[in-house]
């Protein structure tokens, strides 16, 4: 099944303001841009390309647009191998370990914010969150019925603060954060969580498969 993954999310503010991020040079486009848009690695004592979703392993880092693509690029052309100055590891599949490692970190987040009493998951509750003007993001699972996303996610588009993020995850994976079979609807509130959470699924976006099953 095609999945068009909807992430609209420059357009309004989901969290309060704060400084601009650090930028970093992409060793394969070359291209300079903000830490949240790229993806950071280090090269382990073992000399291993290891990905550092949070950032805080010791080491160079070296910089990775958050694409598929970009990833792919650059184990087929060794700029890992260049930039390190020496041979190292490229483990097969690296892309789909860092798309993974960032579900992970984005689901993580959805719990954190659930736990902290900012998420909820239902129809009825992430409608009644937009409608009190506390949301600050909404996420539609993979699959959502057209009428039950039109439902929710044309108020949340119309609505100010509320960034939405639709098709990116299945809806087993959002439940299972919530303690339920599935989840197709899901609301997080205005704030720091909501904007770390949306800074991820951004970076996650660029990194999921065109065709999910």
């Amino acid at each position: 099944m095609a999945v068009q993954h909807d992430i609209e999310s420059h357009r309004k503010p989901v969290g309060a303001a704060s400084e601009a991020p650090p930028m970093r040079t992409c060793l394969v486009s070359r291209e300079t841009q903000p830490t949240e848009r790229l993806i950071r690695f280090v090269v382990s004592p073992q000399r291993a390309v290891v990905p550092d979703i949070d950032e805080c392993l010791p080491g160079r880092g070296l910089w990775l647009t958050a694409a598929r693509d970009i990833v792919e690029t650059a184990c087929r052309k060794r700029a890992f191998a260049r930039s390190a100055r020496g041979p190292v590891t490229v483990d097969d599949g690296l892309a789909d370990r860092v798309e993974q490692l960032l579900e992970q970190r984005c689901l993580n987040l959805l719990g954190i914010a659930r736990r902290a009493g900012q998420a909820v998951a239902g129809f009825e509750k992430v409608r009644e969150m937009i409608k009190g003007a506390r949301a600050g993001l909404v996420l539609t699972a993979i699959g959502a019925g057209d009428d039950g996303r039109r439902k929710i996610e044309g108020p949340a588009r119309g609505a100010d603060h509320v960034a939405v993020v639709s098709g990116l995850f299945a809806s087993d994976a959002l439940g299972g954060v919530f303690g339920r079979d599935a989840a197709v609807h899901v609301a997080v509130e205005r704030g720091a969580l909501a904007a770390r959470l949306l800074r991820e699924c951004n970076r996650l976006a660029g990194l999921r498969p065109a065709e999910v099953e």
